[in-house]
C-alpha cells in the first residue's frame, strides 16, 4: 500500500506534488503548534486549580488545628483527609471526606512526612478518574491531603483540542486547495514551455529549409522562470540555426556533387569518344592517331587538373584533417615576381604591370600554395576580360599584414555575381565554353588556400576596375623581417 502510494505520488505532477509537501510541512506545524498550545494551556489551567487549593487548604489547615478534623464541606468533588503521621505510616482521622479506596491520599501524606515543603500529584482514583492531590503540613505530625478533581480541566483540553483540529484541518484543506491553484498558476510558464517542447518534438527537423515556428510567449512567472525562458528561446534560436547551417550545407553538397559530375562528364566523354575512334581504320593513320592521342592527353590533363582542385578542397575544407601546408619562410616579394614572369609566359599578348617593394617581405606561408593562388588570380584576370586589357600585381606591407592586389581594367564583374564568385563550379560568364572559362574552381581555391593561411580574401569590382586583394594576418609573418 504505502509503495503504490509512493509511485501514485512520483507520478503526479509538480504541481500536486508541491501542494502536498506543502501541506505535509503545514500539518507538521499546526502539530508542533497544537501541542505546544495544549501542554500550555494544561499546565496554566493545573497552575490555576493549585492556586485554588492552596487558598482552601488556608482555611481548612485552620479548621483542622482547631477541631482535629475538617468540619467544614469542601468545594463539591473534592475530598479531604487529616493524617496522623508518625514515622513511615499515616493514620486517618474520622470523620474524614475520602473515597472508597483513600490509598492515594494516604501514600501522598506518607510522602509529606520526609519532605520540607508542600507536594503537589497528579492521580487516576478508580472509578472517580484524575484527581489532582496536595499535601500540606498543619502541624508538626499532622499532614492535611486535599484532592480536586481534574474532569474540568480534562473537558476544557478536550473541546480545545477538538477546535485545534477542525480549525487546522480547515486551514490544511484550504491551504492545499488554495496553495495547489497558485502553485498551478506559477508554474504555468514552465507548462507553456513543455507545449512548446512537444512542438518542437513533433516537428519535421528532416525539412532543409524548415525553421522552428514555436518560441515560449513572455507571460509572468518570476524571475526564475523568466530566465529558464530566456535560455530555451536561445535554445530555440540556436537548433534554428544549425538547421539552417545544416540546410545550407546540405545545399551546397548538393550542388558541388552536381557540379563536380557535370564537370567530370564532359572530358570523360570526350575520352571515351576519341576511344572509339580507334575502332576505325581512318583513325589509325600516323597523323590521325597522333591527333587523336593529343586530345586524349589533354583531355586526361584537365581531368588530372580538376580532381586536383576537388581533392585539395576536400582536405581543406574536412576538419578532421591536418591543413595541407607546408610552412616556410617566403619572401612575398620573390613569389609575386615569379607568378607575373610565368602569366607573361602563358599570356605573351598581355600587358602585366608589377609593382612590389625593393626589400624583400619574408612571411611563413606555404610558397606552391601562394603561387598556386597568384597564378589562379591572374589567369582568372587574362580569361575573364578582353585580349591587350591591362593587369596590374601589386605587394605591399606595414607592421599590421602583408597585402597582394590583383587588378584589372576590364568590364567588371556584374553586382549579382560578386557574392557568388568564389562559390565552387560557378562562372560569370554562363556562355563561356570550359576550355575558355574552366571549371569554376580557381577563386574557390583562392579563398581556402587564403583562409587556410589565416588571410582573407576581397574583391572590389566596377565598371573599368576589378580587384582581388589577399591579406595575410599578422601571424603569418616574421616578426623579424616587419617593419
Amino acid at each position: 500500500m504505502v509503495r503504490r502510494l509512493w509511485r501514485a505520488y512520483r507520478g503526479s505532477r509538480l504541481g500536486t506534488r508541491l501542494a502536498l509537501g506543502l501541506g505535509a510541512l503545514s500539518l507538521l506545524a499546526f502539530a508542533v503548534v497544537g501541542t505546544a498550545l495544549t501542554a500550555y494551556m494544561r499546565d496554566y489551567l493545573e497552575a490555576r486549580l493549585v492556586d485554588q487549593m492552596k487558598l482552601a487548604q488556608v482555611v481548612q489547615s485552620k479548621d483542622a488545628a482547631e477541631h482535629g478534623t475538617v468540619q467544614r464541606k469542601p468545594y463539591y468533588g473534592w475530598y479531604t483527609a487529616v493524617y496522623d503521621v508518625s514515622g513511615s505510616s499515616a493514620g486517618l482521622r474520622k470523620p474524614a471526606d475520602v473515597p472508597s479506596d483513600p490509598g492515594a491520599l494516604t501514600a501522598l501524606a506518607e510522602e509529606m512526612a520526609d519532605a520540607d515543603e508542600d507536594i503537589t500529584r497528579t492521580v487516576r482514583i478508580d472509578g472517580r478518574g484524575p484527581y489532582l492531590l496536595r499535601a500540606c503540613e498543619v502541624e508538626p505530625g499532622v499532614v492535611l491531603v486535599s484532592a480536586a478533581p481534574l474532569g474540568d480541566v480534562e473537558n476544557t483540553m478536550d473541546h480545545l483540542i477538538a477546535v485545534q483540529v477542525v480549525a487546522f484541518g480547515l486551514a490544511l484543506l484550504a491551504l492545499v486547495v488554495f496553495g495547489r491553484r497558485m502553485l498551478r498558476r506559477g508554474l504555468q510558464p514552465l507548462s507553456d514551455m513543455a507545449h512548446t517542447a512537444h512542438g518542437i518534438a513533433s516537428h519535421d527537423l528532416t525539412e532543409s529549409a524548415a525553421r522552428l515556428p514555436l518560441r515560449d510567449p513572455g507571460r509572468d512567472g518570476g524571475r526564475e522562470v523568466a530566465e529558464l525562458r530566456t535560455a530555451f528561446n536561445a535554445m530555440l534560436e540556436h537548433i534554428d540555426d544549425s538547421l539552417a547551417v545544416r540546410a545550407e550545407a546540405e545545399r551546397r553538397l548538393r550542388r558541388f556533387v552536381a557540379d563536380a559530375s557535370h564537370e567530370l562528364r564532359t572530358p570523360l566523354m570526350s575520352v571515351r569518344g576519341y576511344a572509339d575512334l580507334f575502332q576505325y581504320a581512318a583513325a589509325n593513320e600516323p597523323g590521325e592517331r597522333e591527333k587523336h592521342l593529343a586530345r586524349l592527353r589533354a583531355e586526361a590533363a584537365r581531368m588530372g587538373v580538376l580532381l586536383d582542385d576537388l581533392l585539395l578542397l576536400a582536405r581543406l575544407d574536412a576538419a578532421e584533417v591536418e591543413t595541407p601546408l607546408r610552412m616556410a619562410d617566403t619572401d612575398l616579394t620573390d613569389l609575386a615576381r615569379q607568378a607575373a614572369d610565368a602569366f607573361r609566359a602563358s599570356h605573351p599578348g598581355r600587358e602585366l604591370t608589377v609593382t612590389a617593394p625593393a626589400e624583400p617581405v619574408r612571411l611563413r606561408l606555404d610558397p606552391q600554395r601562394v603561387r598556386q593562388v597568384l597564378d589562379n588570380l591572374l589567369t582568372n584576370a587574362a580569361v575573364h576580360t578582353p585580349p591587350g586589357t591591362e593587369v596590374t600585381l601589386r605587394v605591399t606591407h606595414d607592421a599590421r599584414a602583408a597585402r597582394v592586389e590583383v587588378a584589372d581594367a576590364g568590364p567588371g564583374i556584374p553586382p549579382a555575381d560578386r557574392a557568388r564568385v568564389f562559390d565552387r563550379f560557378y562562372r560569370v560568364d554562363k556562355a563561356r565554353t570550359r576550355d575558355r572559362g574552366g571549371s569554376g574552381l580557381g577563386l574557390a581555391v583562392v579563398r581556402s588556400l587564403v583562409l587556410a593561411h589565416g588571410g582573407t580574401v576581397e574583391l572590389d569590382s566596377g565598371p573599368g576596375a576589378t580587384v582581388f586583394s589577399v591579406t595575410l594576418p599578422p601571424g603569418g609573418a616574421v616578426a623579424d623581417d616587419l617593419p
